[in-house]
């Protein structure tokens, strides 16, 4: 089942959903852009780590799922012994910080191994204040500094948006940042509302080539329905954060 919204459905925005999203999105255009850029170019995700402070609804998210081991033996699943061990009773020390691993994409040339692009799908901890922020913008800064393509994918209405110079009449709830190492300062950014299709983007590599574009718009409605999204979603409740009240009453025309 498709989304109802034309481009970004805000609904994917509620922090219980986006970790998904952004998981999916970032495999997806890996993807896409691998078949494309091969044989010279990799597509490789990579991670970092935050020590990060979650909301009370974030908590008791398993990162690993303890079930019983079978092993196959022929076409029968034949339980595995169950070994007894002596217990005692412990106390595990909680804390409101835990770690937030977050997946980034990079190209990188397949001889020189030498990184073209990096592509970033910013996430709640790079917008809001605080450790998260300021390291992604340390991270930021260091790309805009070297010779490395940035592109920047917002897909988030909440939080303070990231430094860039934008005119105070642009109004926008979403923001795309291409930046071509030879052009910076200067780079292009594609701006629109929850109203509009989300714009294809080209992906810069070595000056000169052939730019793909990202036909982020498709790959996300083919996200939402292959990964069941409208399962997760109460559309009968406002999504977080809200709309405008133009916005909203659009909303609910659509979903209507």
């Amino acid at each position: 089942m498709p989304t109802p919204f034309p481009g970004m459905d805000p609904y994917l925005e509620q922090s219980r959903i986006w970790r998904q999203v952004h998981s999916d999105l970032i495999v997806d255009i890996r993807r896409f852009l691998t078949p494309i850029l091969r044989p010279y170019y990799t597509v490789d995700i990579e991670q970092r780590t935050y020590l990060a402070v979650f909301p009370p609804e974030d908590t008791g998210i398993p990162d690993v799922l303890v079930l019983d081991t079978y092993y196959p033996q022929g076409n029968v699943l034949v339980a595995a012994p169950t070994i007894t061990f002596k217990h005692v009773m412990t106390e595990l020390p909680t804390s409101t910080e835990d770690e937030f691993i977050e997946r980034y994409l990079e190209i990188r040339h397949v001889n020189s191994q030498e990184v073209i692009t990096a592509i970033e799908i910013i996430s709640p901890t790079n917008k809001l204040e605080g450790k998260g922020r300021q390291e992604y913008l340390y991270k930021r800064n260091q790309v805009l500094n070297s010779l490395t393509n940035l592109v920047e994918i917002d897909l988030l209405r909440a939080g303070k948006p990231l430094p860039m110079k934008i005119p105070p009449q642009q109004q926008n709830h979403y923001r795309l940042v291409v930046s071509r190492s030879p052009q910076r300062p200067q780079a292009d950014i594609y701006l629109f509302g929850v109203r509009e299709a989300i714009p294809d983007i080209p992906i810069p590599l070595r000056p000169g080539e052939h730019e793909p574009l990202l036909p982020l718009n498709q790959l996300l409605h083919t996200m939402y329905d292959q990964g069941g999204y409208d399962l997760k979603i109460n559309y009968r409740q406002p999504p977080e954060p809200p709309l405008t009240i133009e916005d909203a009453e659009w909303a609910n025309q659509l979903l209507q």
